[in-house]
């Protein structure tokens, strides 16, 4: 039978980090849903409204596109139980937050929970999701099969590791942003993705990677309010104008105002008289 809680139950904080888990993050509109599983031991509970887990790099950035998305930033986390004679199911529902490498959030984050020493030996992680959690729900597993975990891959951690001892050797094209500008820039749905990403592009030149092919590709995204990305940038952008305008004239534009309102009520009272 399945149960809700507001936040993480005490019972939960202790089995989550123990457990394999799917992160879920969809998109509004006419874009795609993704469904991401995420390996590894590099998550955990900050407190009862919150979790994360550090975001290894790959070929694939939808979740983040998903989470800086205006609007968006939905993203569900799903636990199983495997190993055990208890079946369960655990899902988190809030909203994700990405801390992007080497800015002032991740570091102040990561040396909140102590990270440092971890992230040493991932040269590939590329940011820490955080979610915020709104509500937790707990369900029977019935049908979740039993599995005994034998141990974790160190495909990824070696491909990384492999690809920075080669940029620390000379190879430019090895570096990461290289790696972000071509695979991380943008989501399947022409979402912008990981920002390093997407400036790295632009100051190399590179051109990403296209992810969708046939007929049935996406041309470009279009939002639930039916505007491209690249219309919402652009009323963003006169926004940001029309508001250095206002500031600038604050006192002509007051000055009118003072002006204009007051003969507007005189001339409506005299047109209700009449």
């Amino acid at each position: 039978m399945g149960v809700f809680y507001e936040s993480i139950p005490p019972s939960l904080i202790q089995w989550i980090p123990k457990q394999n888990w799917v992160a879920t993050a969809p998109l509004s509109g006419s874009g795609h849903v993704n469904v991401s599983p995420k390996g590894g031991k590099y998550f955990g509970v900050v407190n009862e409204r919150t979790f994360y887990y550090l975001d290894l790099s790959g070929s694939g950035n939808e979740t983040i596109s998903h989470l800086l998305e205006p609007g968006n930033g939905r993203i569900t986390i799903q636990l199983n139980e495997f190993e055990h004679a208890a079946p369960k199911i655990v899902r988190l529902w809030g909203h994700g937050r990405v801390l992007e490498r080497d800015t002032t959030e991740f570091n102040t984050f990561v040396k909140s929970q102590d990270l440092y020493s971890m992230l040493e030996a991932l040269p590939g992680h590329r940011s820490v999701i955080v979610v915020d959690i709104h509500q937790v729900g707990s369900s029977c597993g019935f049908s979740v099969p039993y599995m005994d975990f034998k141990s974790f891959r160190t495909t990824l951690n070696d491909f990384y590791a492999n690809k920075d001892k080669k940029f620390k050797a000379g190879n430019e094209k090895e570096s990461m942003d290289h790696y972000w500008a071509y695979k991380n820039a943008w989501s399947m749905d022409g979402l912008p993705g990981l920002p390093r990403a997407t400036i790295a592009a632009k100051r190399e030149s590179i051109v990403p990677i296209k992810k969708m092919v046939g007929p049935r590709a996406t041309q470009q995204y279009v939002c639930r309010n039916g505007m491209a990305p690249s219309m919402v940038l652009v009323i963003a952008m006169l926004a940001f104008l029309l508001g250095i305008m206002v500031a600038l004239h604050a006192d002509y534009l007051l000055s009118l105002a003072q002006n204009i309102i007051p003969e507007a009520l005189k001339n409506a009272v005299v047109q209700g008289k009449a």
